[in-house]
């Protein structure tokens, strides 16, 4: 499957990289991030969500678990699953309904609900170097192949950013 392997300068990069991601929108997509705490996640989803035309204030779900966004291209849930203490708890949360064929959900800590999620399309791993961040993304089904061919081309477009592939 395919990967992209990056290096973000900053969290203005980790933002912007989400509006790169939300312009390769696909409906139904589940989206997993990995990390530690303070590696980006929500910012990435932050920069997501701008990049679909949310002005509001975009938080961590850490306490609510799910946060859901109305966008112009359907319904989004931003996940942060770190304080669940059991997968079986996401029924209580109706979890099952959020993954409708349509809607996107991206999923903090999603280990934590092993069992009761379903495979994701992407996987994207940020782990802190100094002050940036390096991405790893993989696709991990045919759509998450059609998200990573778009970030590629919509990208190599944008270079100039503060993006760097990073060498094998």
């Amino acid at each position: 499957m395919a990967a992209i392997d990056i290096r973000l300068d900053d969290a203005d990069a980790t933002e912007t990289f989400g509006r790169h991601l939300s312009a390769c929108w696909q409906a139904g997509a589940v989206i997993f991030l990995h990390g530690d705490l303070g590696a980006g996640k929500t910012t990435l989803v932050r920069g997501y969500l701008r990049g679909l035309g949310h002005q509001g204030p975009v938080k961590s779900p850490t306490y609510t678990l799910v946060e859901p966004y109305q966008t112009d291209l359907g319904n989004l849930y931003h996940l942060d699953l770190y304080r669940l203490s059991d997968p079986e708890e996401l029924e209580w949360i109706g979890i099952r309904d959020l993954f409708d064929g349509e809607s996107i959900c991206l999923i903090e800590w999603p280990q934590r609900g092993e069992g009761m999620l379903p495979e994701p399309d992407v996987q994207i791993c940020l782990t802190v170097e100094g002050v940036g961040r390096r991405l790893m993304l993989e696709a991990c089904t045919i759509r998450g192949e059609r998200i990573t061919r778009c970030l590629e081309q919509d990208m190599s477009v944008t270079l100039n950013m503060k993006y760097r592939y990073l060498e094998d």
